[in-house]
């Protein structure tokens, strides 16, 4: 099972030098879990940079996956790992989807470099 970071799905949509990276965990839909946070945080920069029919598009492909809901369980496990790992509060939850499903994280945000079950790919200077 994959998970993927917004940092890498907003790479995956802009065509940047990562991409391609991305697109193998993104485009196997029937391995991607797609926490709700991530709907979030892409659809507002989406919305911010290109409008809403653009961040409509964006997130209905996302939703191709299967959607993994913020319950209150997930948010205590969030909270942990954000304690424990330092992380901000919408990597926590991201973090610990993957973590509740014993999937691969695939991300480009050093946050998430050097923890377990994380394929961390650096931003390249091209796409920063």
């Amino acid at each position: 099972m994959n998970v993927v970071d917004s940092s890498a799905w907003l790479s995956y949509f802009a065509g940047d030098s990562n991409a391609a990276v991305f697109s193998e965990p993104i485009e196997a839909l029937t391995e991607l879990l797609v926490p709700s946070i991530t709907i979030t945080e892409v659809f507002k920069n989406v919305l911010r940079q290109r409008g809403e029919e653009a961040a409509l598009i964006v997130t209905a492909h996302m939703k191709q996956g299967r959607v993994i809901p913020l319950d209150s369980e997930l948010a205590m496990d969030a909270a942990r790992l954000s304690v424990l790992h330092k992380l901000p509060l919408a990597d926590s939850i991201i973090y610990a989807s993957a973590q509740k499903h014993a999937a691969v994280l695939w991300t480009q945000d050093n946050d998430f470099e050097g923890l377990a079950n994380v394929r961390y790919v650096a931003k390249s200077k091209v796409s920063e």
